[in-house]
């Protein structure tokens, strides 16, 4: 597929476009969102399966996620959906990593986003001033999503 370089599309503000994590899961939909709701500090929004008639092959999994979303009152938004039996799973961790950045602002937030996701946590490099400058971690959480943490530092204050 050919695709002009940057330089070449026209300049247009663009307004609606938003890139956002769209995270899939087997049947921990619910529970994951929940735990990011709180984590994030966000509003959780779910629709079921079962909530639109025919949307699903087994009645049993009604009950399961076909689409939810946190909203935090920041603007940041995560969906996911679970993936009813019918339909083959493919685990989202496949080089594929959240990432949650900031500037110096962002400081005390990120911090306290880093502490929550860490309950239950693996493969865990901690939160901290990292050699180029900028706050950096990761982990996996406990549902196998894989985060990465970069907050950048005070610029440092001239001399008076």
């Amino acid at each position: 597929m050919d695709v002009p370089p940057p330089a070449e599309h026209p300049t247009v503000e663009v307004t609606m476009a938003r890139l956002t994590p769209y995270l899939s899961f087997r049947t921990e939909a619910r529970d994951a969102l929940e735990f990011y709701g709180a984590v994030l500090g966000g509003e959780v929004e779910i629709n079921t399966f079962d909530s639109i008639p025919g949307m699903i092959d087994d009645p049993s999994e009604g009950h399961l996620v076909m689409h939810g979303s946190v909203t935090t009152t920041g603007g940041l938004v995560l969906m996911a959906s679970d993936t009813p039996s019918s339909t083959p799973y493919v685990a989202p961790n496949r080089g594929i990593t959240v990432s949650l950045t900031g500037g110096p602002e962002d400081l005390a937030y990120v911090r306290g986003v880093v502490s929550g996701l860490s309950d239950g946590a693996t493969d865990v490099m901690p939160f901290e001033m990292a050699p180029w400058g900028d706050y950096y971690g990761q982990l996996t959480d406990r549902y196998g999503i894989a985060w990465l943490f970069d907050v950048g530092a005070e610029e440092p204050q001239p001399a008076p």
